[in-house]
């Protein structure tokens, strides 16, 4: 039995501002007895342009920011997710989307950076366009972090779309996703509770979704409704709109009962 919490913000442009209401809500994470406590996609920073990333990119290993995620994981003696930083690449005019798991000693454990760019066009008449590409350089590989609360598999956002990235975490013995997003309000609306819940009930697992959840200083929505759903697809705890946290109790003894009674993962034919 292991509490988690999903956390969900409306970042600005202000990164110190940001950090300021991330620590708060970790704060009242922790104070609900939350051992794995995740951030959403983009925490330090949603500015106006995409390459405003550049500017606060760190060298993974050291900076502000993940200074500021090893504390606050040593302080509340948690395992803490930091949604997604943007880390230095191997491109001068480009970042990675980097999620970082750090564990209660303050030492990031695991390193994922997003595999999927969200490169569309929301809608014909392209007044909702995305294009990260031109800012982010994609990563390469999947991950799943061994450690004693459960193995906790990394995706990001638009990652959610692509059913074969969980599949593979199988060969991992994935019992935990998480899932940092900045999910947009008219792809959220239609579609993440959908994809959440798909997720988790295809693959047996325990999912755990924190997202930008409101309006940003570039005009831009994100859909908010950060959630942490079972193995069978039942909501256990979520947030509509707005900063907020949900916390949720999972059980790994449960999920290896369900695994064994609905075998349908050693049912795979490919």
């Amino acid at each position: 039995m292991l509490n988690v919490a999903a956390i969900q913000m409306v970042s600005t442009d202000a990164v110190n501002e940001n950090l300021d209401v991330a620590e708060s809500l970790i704060t009242e994470a922790a104070t609900g007895q939350a051992k794995l406590v995740t951030l959403p996609e983009n925490f330090p920073l949603m500015g106006k342009q995409d390459e405003e990333r550049l500017a606060i990119a760190e060298t993974f290993g050291s900076g502000p920011i993940q200074s500021f995620l090893s504390e606050q994981a040593q302080k509340h003696q948690i395992w803490l997710l930091g949604g997604t930083i943007p880390l230095r690449s191997s491109r001068a005019d480009k970042v990675l989307a980097a999620s970082l798991l750090y564990n209660p000693m303050g030492e990031c454990i695991a390193h994922y950076n997003k595999i999927h760019l969200f490169d569309v066009l929301v809608d014909e008449t392209n007044e909702e366009s995305y294009k990260e590409s031109n800012t982010f350089e994609p990563g390469n590989e999947l991950v799943v972090a061994q450690t004693e609360i459960g193995n906790i598999g990394l995706s990001v956002c638009y990652d959610l779309r692509f059913p074969e990235l969980y599949r593979k975490m199988h060969d991992k013995h994935v019992q935990i996703i998480t899932v940092p997003s900045a999910f947009t309000a008219t792809t959220g609306e239609a579609h993440w509770e959908s994809l959440l819940k798909t997720r988790a009930i295809e693959n047996l697992c325990y999912v755990i979704a924190s997202n930008q959840g409101g309006t940003h200083v570039n005009e831009r929505k994100t859909w908010g409704h950060s959630m942490i759903i079972d193995p069978w697809g039942t909501i256990l705890a979520s947030v509509d709109d707005g900063p907020g946290v949900a916390i949720a109790t999972i059980d790994l003894a449960k999920q290896a009962k369900l695994r064994s009674l609905f075998p349908a993962l050693e049912h795979r034919k490919f």
